[in-house]
């Protein structure tokens, strides 16, 4: 009997002290998670310089990510790359908006183009304060042709806008004229409505906004868009489940705007009696490198109106506060699901652009 007892006893000691082990080297192999980049989302960051909501150029943002303005989400349908700036900061170059915001690392000339940018994206978040005569207030860029050289102009530039108390927003685009000669501060832009308004349908007095679109895009809902640019003709696609797919044609190398008495009724209103109404280069964009940028390009800013009536918000910006401004709803925030780049074999390198700007 004490034979046996002793057999019992040394099993339960047995147990005892192994049990725990087995516990502790489960606990130990426990699988960790590993971060989500937005390289892991949408896999083509190597084509891109990525600038930040503070001004500074990260480069190519490969297992790259940063808490206040570039960072991956995940809802119920799928994962997203978080792109979010506040009204104010440090900006790049000569802009006075900030930006998280990708820029080609190769430019392509519109002549011999044949370059595709295609994005799947929902914007969460537009600047909650701003004067709502301004045309540019409470919207954000999602998507751009910028050009490299001469003036530097924007021959397209996609936004979003939505006032304060409006369930839906507007999709609309922009065609920068390429001014003729060395002075660019006669330089204007020409909207075309995709979704809603236009950029001109502004308020009637500061805290007054203009009617509601009607078939309009909500924030947090979905849309896409292509920009092709080939043989010298820029193609535009907007799609939006739900809404009637749009598209535009833009002729990059000859222009329509080479005399006053082209400049639309559009312009006339808006650019005109603050002293932009210059006309453009004949062959507007030819024989200029352009290049692609994608992200959240927040056109609200704390700048007077009385600078620009309208690319100068009048927005809170608590001081260039970059948390005060996030937690007061006065920034920008976009998501992007998807995105893809083709790039022709005539594009060279755009280091010059970044050599100029950083």
């Amino acid at each position: 009997m004490n034979h046996k007892k002793t057999i019992i006893t040394a099993i339960s000691i047995l147990v005892v002290c192994v049990f725990p082990l087995i516990s502790c080297n489960n606990s130990v192999k426990k699988k960790i998670e590993k971060p989500v980049y937005a390289n892991d989302v949408i896999p083509f960051f190597q084509h891109w310089n990525l600038i930040l909501g503070d001004g500074s150029n990260v480069g190519q943002a490969t297992n790259y990510k940063n808490e206040n303005f570039f960072y991956t989400e995940s809802d119920d349908n799928a994962d997203w790359v978080v792109f979010k700036t506040p009204n104010a900061g440090d900006t790049h170059g000569t802009s006075n908006n900030t930006r998280t915001e990708l820029a080609q690392l190769k430019k392509w000339y519109p002549k011999t183009a044949d370059d595709k940018l295609t994005a799947t994206l929902k914007v969460m978040n537009v600047s909650a304060t701003g004067d709502a005569r301004v045309a540019s207030t409470h919207s954000v860029v999602v998507g751009q042709i910028h050009s490299a050289d001469g003036h530097e102009n924007e021959p397209l530039k996609i936004f979003y806008k939505k006032y304060p108390g409006h369930t839906k927003g507007s999709v609309f685009w922009h065609y920068e004229i390429n001014t003729e000669g060395d002075d660019n501060s006669g330089r204007w832009d020409f909207s075309s409505a995709v979704w809603g308004h236009d950029f001109s349908v502004v308020g009637s007095d500061e805290n007054t906004y203009p009617a509601e679109p009607e078939n309009g895009i909500a924030l947090g809902e979905e849309f896409s868009y292509e920009i092709e640019v080939k043989d010298g003709i820029m193609n535009l696609k907007f799609t939006s489940e739900g809404h009637p797919t749009k598209t535009f044609t833009k002729n990059l190398i000859e222009s329509e705007y080479t005399s006053k008495e082209d400049i639309p009724e559009q312009t006339l209103k808006l650019f005109v009696p603050i002293g932009q109404d210059g006309v453009e280069r004949e062959n507007a964009y030819a024989g200029e490198g352009c290049f692609f940028k994608l992200g959240c390009y927040n056109q609200t800013n704390g700048k007077s109106p009385e600078v620009n009536e309208n690319w100068c918000s009048g927005a809170e910006t608590h001081d260039g506060d970059i948390q005060k401004q996030y937690e007061s709803g006065n920034y920008a925030e976009v998501w992007f699901k998807t995105g893809s780049i083709s790039i022709s074999d005539t594009a060279v390198s755009n280091q010059g652009y970044f050599t100029k700007n950083d």
